[in-house]
C-alpha cells in the first residue's frame, strides 16, 4: 500500500504510538549503558557504533571507548591512530573516521556542545537523518522520528507499505509516514520511550526472517499480519552486488635489536577498503607479490592458510605469505614501519589481520 493510498482516506493507526510506548516501558530494553542519559555525546557514540553492528559487540566497545575518550573534547584531541586502534574490530571503519571528524567539528564550530535540533545535527560529518533524529529525540525530546533499517521494516509491515525502498522517493514517503505516526504533543519522556520502542520492536520482535508476531504489541494494527504477508515487507528490489577478490599479504617478520618480534605494516590508502588502518603490504596477485621481493628470497616464503573475510560489498580471500626479513629491506618504504608484536594493540588493524598476526607470529 502506497503512502498516497494511505493518505487518501485509509488512514494511519492512531493507537500505534500509545501501544508502543506502553509496551516499551513494560517489555523493552532498559539496561543498556547508553540508555537513561540525555548526554548527546553518549547517545551519538552509541548510535554510530550500533550502525551495522550487533548490540552484544557494541557492549564490549562502548565502555572502553568512553573510558579512553570520556568527552567530545577528548575525542577531538586524540590522534586518528588512537581512534582507529580503539575502533579496530568493529568494522565499517568510515564510521570511526567520521566520528573523529565530527568530534573535531563540534569542538571547533560549536564550542564542544552538540546542536539541539535534528536538522542542525545533520550538518555534522557522519550524522545522517536517523542518527540526528535519535540524538534530538533522546536528548531534547524533539518530535522527530528515526527511520533506520529496522524502523523501515516495522512500519512497512504495519502499513503494508509496498513502495520500493530502493527508490529515494519511496524512502521519503516512508519518512513522512513515520512522522505522521509520532505521538501527539509528547512529553520528553514519552518521546524518548517511543523512539526506544521503535528500536526495540525492530531489533527483538519484528526481525527480518522470523518475526515474533505473537509477541508484537501492535499485532492488531498490523496490516501485513492481517493479510498473512509479513515476510513480503519491506519491498526493496535493488540487490547487493558482491564482488569476490583475492589479496596476497606479504608478512615480513624479523627480530629487533632488543630481541622483540616485529612485523612490517603500512597504512592503507584512502579511499578504499580498510582506509587509514595498518596492514601488511597487499598485492592483487601472487606474481605481483613475488615481483616485490628479491628473487633469492622466493625459496624462503612460507604460504599460510587462506583466510576468508566478508565485507558489505566484497568477499575477500586473504592469502598470507610469511617471510623472515631479518636481512631484507621492506619492498615498500612509503608509509610503512616495523611494529613490535607486543604493540599491535596500539595500532588500528583490521580484525582478520590482527587475528592472523596474533596466530602466526606470536
Amino acid at each position: 500500500m502506497s503512502a498516497a493510498l494511505l493518505n487518501a482516506g485509509l488512514g494511519l493507526p492512531q493507537a500505534f504510538a500509545r501501544l508502543l510506548i506502553d509496551w516499551q516501558r513494560l517489555h523493552g530494553r532498559s539496561g543498556l549503558p547508553w540508555q537513561h542519559t540525555r548526554d548527546p555525546y553518549r547517545v551519538w557514540l552509541s548510535e554510530v557504533m550500533l550502525q551495522q553492528t550487533q548490540v552484544g559487540t557494541v557492549l564490549q566497545y562502548f565502555p572502553r571507548f568512553l573510558d579512553r575518550f570520556p568527552s567530545v573534547q577528548a575525542l577531538a584531541a586524540a590522534s586518528a591512530d588512537e581512534v582507529m586502534a580503539l575502533w579496530a574490530g568493529l568494522g565499517y571503519y568510515s564510521r570511526a573516521r567520521n566520528l573523529h571528524r565530527c568530534a573535531q567539528a563540534v569542538v571547533a564550530q560549536h564550542g564542544g556542545v552538540f546542536p539541539v535540533k535534528a536538522w542542525e545535527l545533520q550538518t555534522l560529518p557522519g550524522i545522517g537523518a536517523s542518527t540526528a533524529a535519535a540524538i534530538a529525540a533522546f536528548c531534547h525530546g524533539e518530535r522527530v522520528s528515526i527511520v533506520d533499517g529496522n524502523v523501515r521494516r516495522v512500519l512497512s509491515r504495519l502499513l503494508a507499505f509496498d513502495g520500493d525502498l530502493a527508490q529515494t522517493t519511496r524512502q521519503r514517503e516512508m519518512w513522512d509516514l513515520a512522522q505522521a505516526l509520532l505521538p501527539d504533543e509528547p512529553s520528553p519522556e514519552d518521546m524518548t520511550t517511543y523512539t526506544q520502542g521503535l528500536m526495540d520492536l525492530g531489533a527483538t520482535v519484528c526481525v527480518r526472517r522470523r518475526p515474533a508476531c505473537e509477541r508484537c504489541p501492535v499485532q492488531t494494527l498490523c496490516r501485513a499480519f492481517d493479510a498473512g504477508t509479513v515476510l513480503n515487507y519491506p519491498v526493496k528490489t535493488r540487490q547487493l552486488k558482491r564482488r569476490h577478490e583475492s589479496w596476497w599479504l606479504l608478512l615480513l617478520c624479523r627480530r629487533s635489536l632488543a630481541g622483540a618480534g616485529q612485523v612490517w605494516l603500512e597504512r592503507r590508502p584512502a579511499p578504499g577498503i580498510w582506509a587509514g588502518l595498518y596492514c601488511p603490504p597487499v598485492y592483487s596477485s601472487e606474481a605481483a607479490l613475488l615481483a616485490a621481493v628479491p628473487e633469492p628470497c622466493h625459496a624462503l616464503f612460507q604460504p599460510q592458510q587462506t583466510v576468508a573475510h566478508s565485507l558489505t560489498h566484497r568477499e575477500l580471500r586473504l592469502q598470507p605469505w610469511l617471510l623472515d626479513a631479518s636481512e631484507l629491506q621492506p619492498p615498500l618504504a612509503s608509509g610503512g614501519q616495523w611494529v613490535d608484536l607486543g604493540a599491535l594493540h596500539a595500532h588500528g588493524l583490521p580484525s582478520p589481520v590482527r587475528q592472523m598476526l596474533t596466530h602466526l607470529l606470536a
